[in-house]
Order: structure tokens, then sequence, then C-alpha cells
């Protein structure tokens, strides 16, 4: 997760602007200019308070920094709401060039949750979101009958194999996170709709949608037409994981046919597999000698070492090391003294160079891949921090979450090996490639309809299509019809599960995350093509190669100054997101799944 961008900013002095057309008279190109130079200059300048106020609420959980951190919350909506408005107005302006138009559909769409303009609807809004942001992060569901918080129960949730532990850990979790912000959540909705139709645009969501460089409608079709490529795959990693699952549970627990129950998938939110590898991987093949855990466990990591050693992927391509400030202001650990939230996310504090990522970092596979991730995102914010204001982000927000995503896929054997965590004995023999491909399509395969299935159900709630009175019932039908899982114990319309995920409470949009899937997997091809390599794809590791590097860090400079096309191209060649490198990858992977399928029930 990235926390910057327009949408985080507040600025108590927005009032002190009034535009050049206030007379009613028809704005002209240089006004239009003279307005985007004013309020690229204003959030320049108010970022850094409101970005450190965020930074202190999500650290440091009091009454206090809540409190802070809705003023200021409210303050940015009604700024970003006032100029978002005042863009739509500056652009029916005679003469603009195709650049100011595009910086003037930036403002227009630059707010998550864009509140209307009477009075009090910014702060109501503000605190809304507020409260149920930190519902979330001081949300525990229970163990045994004891309290967990979050990020244990997460990493229990990998661990546990007991079916009526896993039952009761997603039942606490959901109804004690999820089901007590259902009211808040809808009157939000409400709140939020209204702003966007002030803002010209049919709902929340087709605001959303409308940050891709092409009409929202067009959207959703580039979204589906990528899912529909890559369903086979899953429909197969499907297949062979229940099959798998009913072998080690029985039919009372895990049936052959039909849905996978969701708690028994290793994760809190089925979203990702890989957690029981375990359990699926084939004879012989699945076995890869190693462990990535176990080894940062034997070599003796610490948080410390972890990170320096992420930071040491982006320095063997030439890129410069990260500021000192870097390591004396991020959170790298859980904080016993007070409540914070552990979910990771990377930092641009003051847009130069006071970069920071926010976790609770255990010493894990997975908090190995997560660092390199939102280290990712650090690497991007400081490339494109030359630019205008309005242009440092990325190209679009799948591509500042496949950056990480795409260097954490060079997390090969080799790799472990030239860092010394594997010993060259201990690399798998080609005869381990179906289990190598195996473990990253729990992760990756699995993750790619539960990535499109958060916004769906936030699109079909912003535009009525999922009543009020039917979010549980919508979020459970399309976890049903896309990822092909169904609940531990039946659901009803006082519960909320959609709110026991991170993402919706915090309204962080996660189209950019399926994106991130599918673009990682580009990038990935494209710097192994680059490097020239010669294997199999998901063997490659450019690790060292300061010529992808340089290619890389060119795109990484251009952030949101050109369309996302462009900036796809600058680095692949392309100008089209696809899974087609994604299916590559994972070709004999399918091939192998086709023929151990043979004679199960496909789909559910």
């Amino acid at each position: 997760m990235i926390r910057t961008g327009i949408s985080t900013l507040a600025l108590a002095a927005m009032l002190a602007f009034t535009p050049a057309h206030a007379q009613d008279a028809a704005p002209t190109a240089a006004e239009a200019q003279a307005f985007i130079d004013k309020v690229q200059a204003e959030y320049t300048a108010f970022n850094l308070t409101a970005s450190r106020v965020a930074w202190i609420n999500a650290t440091y959980i009091t009454d206090d920094s809540d409190a802070l951190a809705a003023e200021y919350g409210a303050r940015g909506t009604e700024m970003a709401v006032k100029y978002a408005l005042e863009a739509a107005k500056y652009q029916k302006a005679a003469g603009l060039t195709a650049e100011q138009q595009r910086q003037l559909t930036m403002l227009r769409g630059a707010i998550t949750l864009p509140a209307p303009t009477r009075p009090g609807a910014a702060d109501e809004l503000s605190t809304i979101a507020t409260r149920i942001g930190s519902m979330y992060g001081k949300g525990k569901g229970t163990l045994n009958g004891k309290p967990v918080n979050g990020s244990d129960i997460e990493a229990a949730m990998g661990e546990s194999r007991n079916p009526e532990e896993l039952k009761e850990m997603w039942v606490s979790w959901h109804d004690q996170v999820g089901a007590p912000m259902r009211g808040d959540y809808a009157r939000m909705v409400g709140i939020a709709n209204e702003g966007a139709k002030e803002l010209g645009f049919a709902d929340t969501g087709a605001m959303w949608r409308s940050g891709y460089d092409m009409p929202p409608a067009d959207f959703i079709k580039l979204t589906d037409g990528i899912w529909n490529d890559l369903k086979p795959l899953y429909t197969a990693l499907h297949t062979y994981v229940r099959a798998k699952l009913n072998a080690k549970y029985g039919d009372a627990v895990q049936p052959k046919t039909g849905p996978i129950r969701a708690d028994l998938l290793g994760n809190m939110w089925a979203q990702e597999w890989g957690n029981i590898y375990d359990i699926v991987a084939p004879a012989g093949a699945g076995d890869l000698g190693y462990d990535v855990g176990e080894l940062l466990t034997a070599k003796g990591y610490d948080w410390k070492k972890m990170v320096e050693t992420g930071e040491g992927f982006y320095s063997s391509l030439g890129m410069e090391k990260l500021p000192e400030s870097f390591w004396e202001r991020s959170q790298f650990l859980k904080p016993r003294d007070r409540e914070v939230q552990c979910h990771a996310s990377a930092w641009d504090i003051d847009e130069k160079d006071d970069l920071r990522i926010k976790m609770c970092i255990k010493v894990n596979s997975d908090d190995f891949v997560t660092i390199h991730h939102e280290l990712g995102h650090n690497y991007y914010q400081r490339a494109y921090k030359a630019l205008p204001q309005l242009y440092r982000n990325g190209a679009n927000d799948g591509f500042h979450e496949a950056i990480g995503d795409f260097v954490a896929l060079s997390i090969t054997p080799d790799y472990l090996v030239q860092i010394g965590l594997l010993d060259q004995s201990k690399v798998p023999s080609a005869d381990k490639d179906i289990g190598l491909l195996l473990r990253q399509a729990m992760d990756k395969v699995a993750f790619l309809p539960f990535g499109l299935i958060v916004d769906k159900w936030r699109w079909g709630v912003f535009d009525g299509s999922i009543p009020t009175g039917g979010y549980e019932a919508g979020w459970n039908k399309l976890r049903l019809d896309y990822q092909g899982i169904v609940p531990p114990v039946a659901r009803d319309e006082t519960k909320f599960d959609p709110g026991a995920k991170y993402h919706i409470p915090n309204n962080t949009p996660y189209a950019r995350y399926f994106l991130a899937r599918v673009l990682q997997f580009q990038f990935y091809k494209a710097a192994c093509d680059q490097a020239g390599w010669k294997g199999p794809l998901h063997r490659c590791s450019f690790f060292g190669n300061k010529e992808v590097g340089a290619k890389l860090n060119k795109m990484l400079e251009m952030g949101a100054s050109k369309p996302w096309p462009d900036a796809l191209q600058a680095f692949t060649g392309s100008r089209e997101m696809s899974g087609k490198a994604m299916a590559e990858y994972f070709a004999p992977l399918k091939a192998w799944l086709d023929k151990q399928n043979k004679g199960q029930p496909k789909g559910w």
C-alpha cells in the first residue's frame, strides 16, 4: 500500500484564493494555467503538515490523534472538492492545451471521498472515515476465546490447521471488526455520492474509475477482459486446491465439489493461499528444499537486516540508498505501549526525501516480500519528486503497486544464493519447478478474483445495484461467483464482512492491486528480456543489472506526467495492459494442473 497523493492533503487557507472567473466571465487558458499553478503550490505547501498528522494518527492511535486526523481530513476534503469544482469550470476555457485539460481532469478526480459543499458535510464525512479506520486499527478477533490483534490473527490464520480454530478466528474477526461499522459505512457512502454528483460524476465509483486516462465504462471492460483471459488458470488452481483440502479435512469440512470454505485457505480474506502450500504441495516436486522464513531465522535476520536486504536489491540496480531519516522515522516494529496500524504502507512525507515505511515486521517470508514491495513505492516516490505536484504519482495506481511486486518476483533461488541466504547446493533442480510455480500461484493467481471484487462490490454499493440492505448478500455473491468461496458459517444482513478488510474502512481503492498483479509480470518479463535471460521465465533474477535499473528509473521518473500507456511503453515496449506475460510465466503449471485435475469436477 502507498500513502501519498492529493486525496490525503489538507489546506488551512484554501478560501484565500478567489477564482479568476468569479464574476461569471468566461475563463481564459491563461487564467486556467494560473489556477493550476496556484493549486499545485498550495497543495505542496500544506502537504507536509497534513502528512505528519496522518502519520501520527497511524502510528499513535489516540482520541487526540483521531481528532486531529479528522480535522485535517475535513480540511483536505473541502479543499479537494472546492478545487475539483473550480477545475470543472476551467475545463470550459477556450484554447486549453491537451496537458492543461489532463491536469484539470486530475484535479477534478483528485479525491477518494468527495464531500458535498453544504455546511458540515466535510466534517461529518471525515469524522466517520476516521472513526471506522480507527475501529479497524484497534480491531481484535479471538483464538481459543482470548483476544488477538490484527497482525497476530493474520499470522495465526496461516499457521493453524485446526478447522475449529480457523472458524473461530474468521467469525470473531468479521463479527467484531466488520459488523459494528456497517451503519457508519452506509452513511459515508451517501455523503460521498452526494459529493461525487456535485463534481459531475454519476457516483463515487465512476469518479474512481475516471483516473485511468479512459472513460469509466471502458475501465470495467479492460479489467473484465484481463480476468477472462486468466480465469482458466484460476479455475484450474481452485479445482486442485479444493481436492487437496478435501483429502486433508474430509467431506464434512471441505466437500469434494462446489466452493471452498473461506477460512481454510490460510488467509483471513482467502485472498492469497500461499500459507497452506504444505497442504497442496505435489509429492516430490513440492518439497523445494528451503523455506525463506526458516532461512532468515537460520541466518539470524532481524527486522533491520530484512529491510537492508530489500534496500540492497534496489541499490544493485544502481539506485541511490535510502536517506538516514528513513531509518530514524519509519515504524518497523509494533510498539508495546500503544495502538498503531500494523498494515504495511509506504509514505512520502515531504514529497522529497522523507521516505518511510510503516510495518510491524515479523521474521517470515511474507514480510520479506512485503518489504521489497513497500520499498518499491519509496523508490518510485523519490524518482518523480522533481515533477510538478500533480504528476508526483504513479502512471496509474496499478503502476505504484506493481513496481515492488515485480522486484519481489526476482526473489528466486538464484537471488537468495547471491545474497547469501541459500547455499548453492540447496537450489532446487528443474524437477522442482512445478513446486516453485505452484507456491507462487497460491499467492499471485489466487489473488486475481479478490483483486477485482473489492471494488466491484464498492462500485455496486456506490451505484445502488448493491443496496444498503443487501451489503452482505452482495459481498458473498461476488465472493462465490468470482472466487468460488463461501463463509464457514451462514451470514445475514446484521453482518458487514467487507468491513473486516482494511481497504474498505480505510477507503483505499483496490482495482490498483488487480492491475498490479498483471503489470508486475509485464514488467518482470520486460526486465528479464532486457537482461538477456534465456531460461524459464520464473527462474529469472535481474538482481545487479544496472541496465535494467536505468531503464526502469526512466519510467519511474515519468511519474504521472504522461498517460499510463506512454509509461508502460517506455519500459516494456507495449502500450497494452495484458495478462499474456502472467499466463506465460505460469504456463508449465497450467499444463500440470490440467493433468492433476482429470476426472475432478471443475468450477463451483
